[in-house]
């Protein structure tokens, strides 16, 4: 199981639980990565509890800005020396995504760019509500040609689209969010799949967070290795 990527939601501003959080992920039997998004980094002790911390990381800031502000935001974490993922909008368009991802490979050869499609609390009807005629479907599989195109490594997308991406593109990061262990609850995840279910539609990694966060950590991670061992 050691090839199937897990990235723990690190969701909290409190430094005390980010550190039970690392503290009780580890195990040999998966290969697991910490995920830092903007409630954290935005905290009072995030972005320099980053700026020291040795193992490999996702920073998830999502950027979405016109070309030189968002390339000008990459540049300033060039400090985070441990950051091997970082993810902008799909939405901010070829040009922004063409000049990040260049930022990026100046910065650190390993650093992985991904385009974040469409949010999967997100569905049909709530694209309509915000002006778009296209499926979650379409919209998804366009964005993820946009990405390819630009030079970026990957997307972010639901479980449900991987398979459709996955088809079209071979060699290309898939991670997937909104992921739930059987019987959890979706919370504000609109389109959802169980950890092994999205392995089975070839994605390269899953994202989760409360299903492992909340309660006994140690515990939550023997439940999710006995659930991927029968896939």
């Amino acid at each position: 199981m050691k090839n199937k990527t897990i990235f723990v939601a690190c969701d909290t501003s409190n430094l005390n639980q980010i550190k039970k959080i690392l503290k009780n992920i580890n195990t040999k039997k998966l290969k697991i990565i910490p995920k830092f998004g903007l409630q954290f980094f935005y905290s009072k002790n995030g972005r320099n509890f980053l700026e020291k911390y040795k193992s490999d990381f996702w920073l998830d800031l999502k950027i979405n800005d016109i070309p030189q502000t968002a390339l000008s935001a990459i540049d300033s974490l060039k400090d985070l020396k441990s950051c091997k993922y970082i993810t902008v909008h799909a939405s901010g368009g070829f040009d922004m995504l063409k000049v990040i991802k260049k930022k990026a490979k100046q910065i650190n050869k390993n650093l992985k760019v991904l385009g974040v499609t469409v949010l999967t609390s997100l569905n049909n009807k709530s694209l309509k509500e915000i002006g778009h005629t296209k499926t979650v479907e379409q919209l998804v599989l366009k964005q993820a040609g946009v990405v390819k195109k630009s030079g970026c490594d990957g997307v972010v997308c639901s479980a449900i689209e991987a398979k459709i991406i996955r088809k079209k593109y071979k060699n290309f990061l898939i991670i997937t969010p909104g992921i739930r262990m059987p019987g959890d609850d979706l919370n504000d995840q609109a389109r959802v799949m169980t950890p092994k279910d999205a392995f089975k539609n070839k994605v390269s990694g899953i994202v989760i967070g409360r299903s492992l966060t909340k309660g006994n950590i140690k515990n939550n991670i023997k439940k999710l290795i006995s659930h991927l061992k029968y896939d």
